[in-house]
This record gives structure tokens, C-alpha cells and sequence, in this order.
């Protein structure tokens, strides 16, 4: 006989009584039973787990409790739910006829319920290659960017050496026609140096002058 505890439900009791309570609504059991369950595993009475269940906990579900009725329907659909009344005609009479399944032992809706859950699986794989291949892209971008700072830093450095050159190369030339300038005067200057001097004597006649 299960003991009759007077403690205060805790969350975890709470907890215990919908599961059961759910899992007996979706597969097609009745309250009283999950009830009986639910006080054979917490130690108390069918009595107490119903009353607890009907005052406290089932408003809290009121959204589960639709989504377990939805699923025993389909259960239902498919035939995976025998009520107490096909219990009763499978052990007097002929069997009740199940839905035809795969070789595998999956239902139709299962094995839909698999395509659904591989097509998201590849789904999860495509995003993780293409984030993969995002980060290889990106990856490639920066050493891209880098190498044009590179050549652009190269650039600069090329072109502060073509400036000097080119400076080098205006004071070469500067130079160079100050040389040649330097050289025509000195040309000049030797030849007026190099011309014969005459002077005319007292009767008149020219004579040269030596240096």
C-alpha cells in the first residue's frame, strides 16, 4: 500500500506529476492511471497527485496539455494507439489491422520526421562550410591588403629616391654648365693673352711687342 505523505509538493513533485500526467495524455492512457504512477513514485495517494494536478499544476500546462491531445490524435491516425476497448476486441477476436511500415520498422511519419532531420543536418553542414570558406576568403583579403600596403610603402620609398635623384641630377647638370662656362672664359682669356702685341716706333713703323 503506498504510504500517504502530508509534506508540501515541491517543484521537483510538481515536476514528476506533468511529465507523467503529458506522457499518459499523448499516448492515450487516462489521468487516473497517470495519477496512480505518479503516487507509487513520489509516495502518495491517486487521490492526492489528482487533486494536486486539477487545483495547481494543470493551468500551468494548458499549452502541453493541447500539444499532447494533437499528438495522440495522429498517434491515433497512424494506429499506434490501442484504446482499452481494442485491447478488449484483440484478445476476443481477430487483431486489430496495423498501418503497413518499412522494412526498417519506421512508420511513414518517421521516416519523414529522418528526411526533416538530415535535410537540417546538411543545412547545418552547408552554413559551417560556407562559414569556413568565409573565414578562408576573409583570411585571403587580409593578406591581400597587406601586400598592397607593401608594394604601397615600396612605391613611396621609389619615388622619395627618384626625387633625389633627380635633385642630384639638376645640381650635376648646374655644375656642368658652370664648368663649361669656366672653361670658355679661360678659353678666351688665353687667347686674347696669346694675340701679338705691335707699338709704332718714332718713324712711324709698326713693331711687335714681346711678352
Amino acid at each position: 500500500m503506498v504510504a500517504s505523505r502530508q509534506d508540501a509538493w515541491t517543484e521537483d513533485d510538481d515536476l514528476v506529476l506533468a511529465e507523467v500526467t503529458l506522457r499518459h495524455i499523448r499516448e492515450g492512457g487516462t489521468q487516473l492511471a497517470a495519477f496512480e504512477e505518479v503516487g507509487q513514485r513520489l509516495g502518495r495517494t491517486a487521490a492526492a497527485c489528482g487533486f494536486r494536478w486539477n487545483s495547481c499544476v494543470r493551468k500551468r500546462y494548458d499549452a502541453a496539455i493541447s500539444i499532447a491531445k494533437s499528438q495522440r490524435q495522429q498517434l491515433k491516425k497512424m494506429g499506434r494507439i490501442i484504446t482499452p476497448l481494442q485491447e478488449e476486441v484483440e484478445a476476443i477476436q481477430i487483431p486489430v489491422k496495423r498501418p503497413v511500415v518499412q522494412a526498417s520498422g519506421a512508420s511513414p511519419h518517421d521516416e519523414d520526421e529522418d528526411q526533416q532531420i538530415e535535410a537540417v543536418i546538411r543545412m547545418l553542414r552547408s552554413q559551417k562550410d560556407l562559414s569556413r570558406r568565409v573565414k578562408q576568403l576573409e583570411q585571403e583579403l587580409e593578406g591581400k591588403e597587406l601586400k598592397i600596403k607593401e608594394l604601397a610603402e615600396a612605391n613611396e620609398r621609389a619615388r622619395k629616391e627618384m626625387e633625389q635623384i633627380q635633385g642630384v641630377n639638376e645640381d650635376y647638370r648646374a655644375l656642368v654648365q658652370i664648368m663649361e662656362r669656366a672653361r670658355k672664359m679661360a678659353f678666351l682669356q688665353e687667347e686674347e693673352s696669346s694675340k701679338p702685341i705691335f707699338k709704332m716706333d718714332a718713324n712711324g713703323n709698326l713693331e711687335r711687342v714681346e711678352k
